[in-house]
């Protein structure tokens, strides 16, 4: 029995704090995995992969090397552990990946422990003696922080000084973390008494002896289950990357995932390649209300209290989730990895989700030639399905919450109408379709194919119309899956002026959940321990122009200069993604007798761009930005790393700057000098202030005023 979950149409399948981390089966417990079981998981996974998934992808040499390709990289993506003899020794076994599935003859995994299990033990002594030995911090050295870049090192000698290099540049981070910190705390009248360098050295030293004292407590944690279930995870995101085997759930996590809520920083993460990433902000969370937390940062360290920051680099996703989880009203402290290279530190209280924050927000804007427009913000499309389907009077849906909130802005006299949907990684389907529903007559919105060929088009078959005037919709590249069904359509329809960055994310398609349990093949009688499940890939999005909106997403009409433009973010850069496809189009009726004229509208924001000072700060710290994500090599000179800091530190503040600049001319051009506090009770409005300061909603309103 296959269970069909409402739709996977987030931007990318993720564990999270709001959904079930997973954990290895009892078997793991123990040192010695249940080999029959996982057998019986590598066997159905051969067998059902290929017949469920959307692609015509079979078990065969190919698929063998790409999930390989997996397997290896969250084994060692940093090339901190392996020689190349071991990789040499590992690849031997990468044509047999596919039959031995079949077989129930599973080796590589084994294997691979074993090798791991070796160097971790090794390279435990080496750092151990680098860490006792001390290091020259002025001398004049640098190191690759790339690990597509790096080769598998030739030798213990080769690796020993690899990590020489990896734990001089881990102390002389915390030197100057520790000498920001004193400084910070000893600026007053009641500063208190200061370390000396060398008592700051000591104490660097010190913190990361520890750290890596318990980082590889960690790595011997490990179990050869945890290595079965990385084995076939790599199996099934060869398919693709929202296909997934998905290990058994602990009691725990399942109850928080029947309660729908927790307490914690409220960011959904996926581990990838060793590094736990945060793919999404909730709204309403705690991180949305921090703001300085965003999609693409990969977590470095967490720390707790007054406890020292414990690297979860390598760390499994479920026990960097549970370091990061907590009650309400503590503190969590990250050091991530921003999209440019640069390191941040980030402190959030931890809350639980405000409900009403997820919700649609809406208010009205005054363009600059004084025409009024309204905003609309959607968050997510979602639906209460429970509630829905029991006729509850207060089943809240985002599609009406759209149409009452289009239909208070009209009573205000609106000219026309900014729909944001940036940072929308998708929700409910039916609603994107409804939605869109509020702009058009009536007409098809999206075509859906299954891994059979069958299509079937939702289409909106209401007639009525919420909003008829100028549309424009802004979207980034977080932008995904439902919210791109709904750019499209209405750019399809020539019904909106698209505007955002280069492309959306491009996830464009649906995922269903097979509980392997319930599928085991009769020949086996033996009760097993819990299999897990697998989500597979099963259905395709298309627009009614016929192209798909996976893999390239949607291109806006209207290009903005973007922080991330440099960021390599979206399907496209996901390994082994699903192509971009087309079908025949559908039959549909553009929108209007008068085509919008976007030659004529790009031209003009193309100038005002040109002058706009904080949009021209955003494409020239992109620039710079690009730059150093390029520059991947790092100086290990102190006064070189120290100088780095500074540089990025004038860049977050000179962004910061404009952002305050803008604002308080705003609100001097609007006669309003007022200013929300947190505790003046209009913090909740405080992001109707954050939109003044938002340069892509300035030029959005230019861009209508053409219209």
């Amino acid at each position: 029995m296959i269970k069909i979950f409402r739709l996977f149409l987030g931007c990318i399948v993720v564990i999270s704090f709001f959904l079930p981390a997973v954990s290895p089966a009892k078997s793991s417990d123990s040192p010695v995995a249940d080999v029959s079981r996982n057998k019986i998981i590598g066997f159905m996974i051969s067998k059902q992969l290929p017949v469920m998934h959307f692609s015509d992808k079979v078990m065969n040499d190919e698929l063998a090397f790409a999930a390989f390709d997996l397997y290896l990289k969250q084994l060692d993506y940093q090339k901190r552990f392996l020689l190349q003899s071991d990789v040499d020794k590992l690849s031997v076994l990468a044509p047999a990946i596919d039959n031995n599935l079949v077989k129930g003859d599973i080796t590589l995994p084994d294997v691979g422990y074993e090798v791991l299990a070796t160097r971790i033990v090794e390279v435990e002594k080496i750092a151990t003696e680098l860490l006792a030995a001390g290091f020259d911090y002025n001398r004049d050295e640098s190191y690759e922080t790339d690990p597509e870049k790096l080769q598998y090192a030739t030798s213990l000698t080769d690796l020993s000084e690899r990590w020489r290099k990896i734990l001089k540049a881990q102390i002389i981070s915390r030197y100057l973390d520790l000498k920001e910190d004193q400084v910070q705390t000893g600026e007053g009248k009641d500063k208190g008494p200061q370390k000396s360098d060398k008592e700051l050295w000591a104490e660097a030293e010190e913190k990361i002896t520890q750290r890596n004292r318990n980082f590889f407590n960690r790595m011997h944690q490990e179990t050869r289950q945890d290595h079965y279930d990385r084995f076939f995870n790599a199996i099934a995101r060869a398919f693709d990357p929202h296909t997934n085997y998905m290990p058994p759930a602990n009691k725990e996590d399942f109850d928080i995932h029947m309660r729908g809520s927790l307490e914690g920083i409220g960011a959904l993460l996926r581990e990838e390649d060793g590094y736990i990433k945060v793919v999404n902000i909730i709204p309403g969370s705690a991180s949305a209300r921090q703001g300085r937390l965003e999609a693409e940062d990969i977590i470095l360290e967490v720390g707790q209290g007054e406890k020292d920051p414990v690297e979860i680099t390598d760390m499994r996703l479920r026990d960097a989730v549970r370091l990061i989880r907590g009650p309400k009203g503590t503190e969590v402290r990250l050091t991530v990895k921003k999209l440019d290279g640069n390191k941040e530190f980030i402190s959030i209280l931890r809350d639980v989700v405000q409900i009403e924050e997820t919700f649609v927000k809406s208010t009205l804007i005054e363009s600059p030639t004084g025409t009024k427009i309204g905003y609309v913000m959607i968050p997510s499309f979602y639906r209460d399905f429970e509630k829905t389907r029991d006729g509850s009077s207060d089943a809240r849906n985002s599609t009406d919450d759209t149409r009452i909130a289009i239909e208070e802005l009209k009573k205000q006299g609106i000219k026309g109408l900014i729909l944001d949907l940036r940072n929308n990684g998708g929700g409910s389907l039916m609603d994107a379709v409804d939605t869109t529903g509020l702009f058009i007559k009536e007409g098809p919105v999206v075509l859906v194919k299954n891994s059979y060929g069958n299509k079937r088009v939702l289409s909106d078959e209401d007639s009525s119309i919420a909003w008829d005037g100028p549309l424009l919709v802004l979207v980034n590249q977080f932008s995904a899956s439902a919210s791109e069904i709904l750019a499209a359509a209405l750019q399809d329809y020539g019904r909106a002026v698209i505007v955002g960055g280069a492309h959306t994310h491009g996830k464009g398609t649906v995922q269903t959940l097979i509980n392997m349990n319930e599928n085991i093949p009769t020949l086996h009688l033996k009760k097993y321990d819990d299999l897990g499940a697998l989500k597979v890939t099963i259905q395709k999005f298309y627009r009614v122009n016929g192209g798909s909106t996976q893999y390239k997403g949607v291109e806006p009409d209207i290009v903005l200069p973007s922080l991330f433009q440099h960021l390599e973010s979206g399907e496209q850069y996901l390994d082994y993604s699903l192509p971009w496809d087309q079908v025949e189009p559908v039959s549909y009726a553009r929108y209007g007798s008068t085509p919008v004229d976007l030659a004529m509208l790009e031209a003009k924001s193309r100038k005002r761009v040109q002058q706009d000072e904080g949009l021209q700060v955003i494409a020239d710290e992109a620039d710079k930005a690009s730059e150093r994500v390029k520059k991947t090599t790092i100086s290990l000179k102190l006064s070189d790393m120290k100088e780095k800091r500074l540089e990025a530190k004038v860049a977050r503040d000179k962004i910061g700057a404009h952002y305050l600049k803008y604002r308080e001319e705003q609100d001097l051009e609007h006669g309003d000098s007022s200013d929300v506090q947190p505790d003046n009770g209009k913090d909740k409005d405080k992001w109707k202030e954050e939109i003044k300061e938002d340069p892509y909603i300035n030029e959005s309103l230019h861009i209508l005023d053409d219209m």
